[in-house]
C-alpha cells in the first residue's frame, strides 16, 4: 500500500557483505575475459589494488576508532579495489593502482566518514584522479597477447609492472612494436584520435586496428566479449535482485536514443549504436557502477532519471568531450545531482495531498 524509500546507510555489515561478494562473483566473468585477452597483469593489478586498499582500511578504521572486523568484513573496499582494478590498463605501473586505490579509499570513502555516506563513487574517484594526472599511462592498453610474438610471462609481467621493462629488457612499446597497424588504444579511443586527425569514419573501421584478429571487430574477441561479460553478470544480479532495472535500463536506452539518433544524422562522423553499447565500460558502468547504492538515487522514479542522466552525459563527453568513454565522469557529475534528483522523486507520504489541500482551503477562507 505505501511506498517506502530505505536510506542507503546500512546498519548490518552481513546484509552489506552478501550483496558485495554477489557483486564481486558476478564480475568474475569479465574478469576471466580480460585475462584471456590480456594475460597475468590483469590478475597482478587486481593482487595490488585489494591488498593496499585492505591495509588502508585497516589503517584508516584504526585512526578513526571504528571497530575494525565490523567495517573491514563487509567486503566493500575489495569490490572498489576491484572496479578500480579492471579499468586501469593491466600492464600500468606499479604506483598507478596504489595511486588511485589511496585516492579511492581515503578521498573517496574515508574523508566523508565511510561507507554509506560518501556523495560520489570511491572507485571513480581514484580513476579520474589517474586519469587527469597520469594520461599517458593510463591510455596505454596493450593488444591481446594472442597478437604477440612472446606473450609476457609471469615474471614478464612482474618486471613490466616494477621495473618497466620485461625481463629480456623490452619496454612495452617495444613489445607492441613488432604489430602491424596496431595502438595501444581502446576503440572509441581510436575513433575519437582518427576523427580529430581528419580520418573518415569509413577509413577507421576499415583500418587494421578494428580487424578480426586484432580483437576490436565487433563481432571478433575482445571488447565486445568483454562487454558482453558485463552484461551478463548485470543479468545475474538483476535474478538475484541485488540491484534494480531502472537504472541499468534508463542508462542503456538513453545512450541508444542519443546515439541513433546521431548516427541517422551524421552517418560519417558518428559509430552505430551497437558499438557505443559494446566499446569501451558501457556495460561495466550500466551494471557495477551507476547501480552503486550509496551513491545513486534511491528512489523509484529518481533510478531512472539517474541512469538516463549518466547515459545522456556518456554520450556527450563521448562525441563533444577530450575523452574517449567518459563513464568516469559522467558518474561523478550525475553523483553531484542525486540529491536534487532524490528531492524532486520521493514518494509522496500517506495523505500528503489531502493535507496540503486543507492547508490551501483554509488560507483561502481566511
Amino acid at each position: 500500500m505505501f511506498k517506502i524509500a530505505s536510506s542507503p546507510h546500512t546498519h548490518s555489515s552481513n546484509l552489506t557483505a552478501r550483496f558485495m561478494l554477489w557483486v564481486i562473483a558476478a564480475m568474475l566473468p569479465a574478469v576471466a575475459v580480460q585475462y584471456y585477452y590480456f594475460g597475468v597483469g590483469v590478475l597482478l593489478q587486481i593482487l595490488l589494488a585489494v591488498g593496499f586498499a585492505y591495509v588502508l582500511e585497516l589503517i584508516i578504521t584504526a585512526l578513526r576508532r571504528k571497530p575494525i572486523f565490523f567495517y573491514v568484513a563487509d567486503f566493500s573496499v575489495i569490490l572498489t579495489a576491484l572496479i578500480l582494478a579492471v579499468a586501469i590498463p593491466p600492464y600500468a605501473p606499479y604506483w598507478i593502482i596504489l595511486i588511485g586505490t589511496f585516492c579511492a579509499v581515503i578521498l573517496g570513502k574515508h574523508v566523508y566518514g565511510g561507507l554509506g555516506q560518501n556523495p560520489f563513487n570511491p572507485a571513480m574517484v581514484g580513476y579520474v584522479v589517474l586519469l587527469i594526472s597520469f594520461p599517458l599511462q593510463m591510455t596505454s592498453w596493450m593488444p591481446p597477447i594472442a597478437l604477440l610474438n612472446e606473450p609476457p610471462t609471469w615474471n614478464d609481467t612482474l618486471s613490466l609492472i616494477f621495473n618497466g621493462v620485461s625481463s629480456d629488457g623490452y619496454s612495452l612499446l617495444q613489445l607492441v612494436g613488432t604489430i602491424d597497424g596496431i595502438s595501444q588504444a581502446t576503440p572509441l579511443d581510436s575513433v575519437k584520435s582518427g576523427l580529430h586527425n581528419q580520418q573518415t569514419l569509413a577509413d577507421i573501421i576499415s583500418s587494421p586496428i578494428f580487424s578480426r584478429r586484432s580483437g576490436f571487430a565487433f563481432f571478433g574477441n575482445g571488447w565486445w566479449q568483454l562487454n558482453l561479460a558485463f552484461l551478463l553478470g548485470g543479468l545475474l544480479l538483476l535474478w538475484k535482485k541485488i540491484i534494480h532495472w531502472q537504472t541499468p535500463t534508463a542508462l542503456l536506452l538513453s545512450l541508444t536514443l542519443l546515439a541513433t539518433a546521431n548516427w541517422l544524422f551524421a552517418p560519417q562522423s558518428s559509430l552505430n549504436p551497437l558499438w557505443q553499447l559494446f566499446s569501451g565500460a558501457t556495460m561495466f558502468c550500466a551494471f557495477f557502477i551507476a547501480t552503486d547504492p550509496v551513491t545513486a538515487s534511491i528512489t523509484p522514479k529518481g533510478k531512472l532519471v539517474f541512469g538516463a542522466l549518466v547515459g545522456f552525459l556518456i554520450y556527450i563527453i563521448r562525441y563533444y568531450g577530450n575523452y574517449p568513454d567518459g563513464v568516469a565522469f559522467a558518474i561523478l557529475l550525475a553523483n553531484i545531482c542525486v540529491p536534487l534528483i532524490d528531492h524532486y522523486t520521493r514518494p509522496r507520504v500517506y495523505g500528503y495531498q489531502v493535507k496540503n489541500d486543507r492547508i490551501k482551503n483554509n488560507h483561502i477562507k481566511k
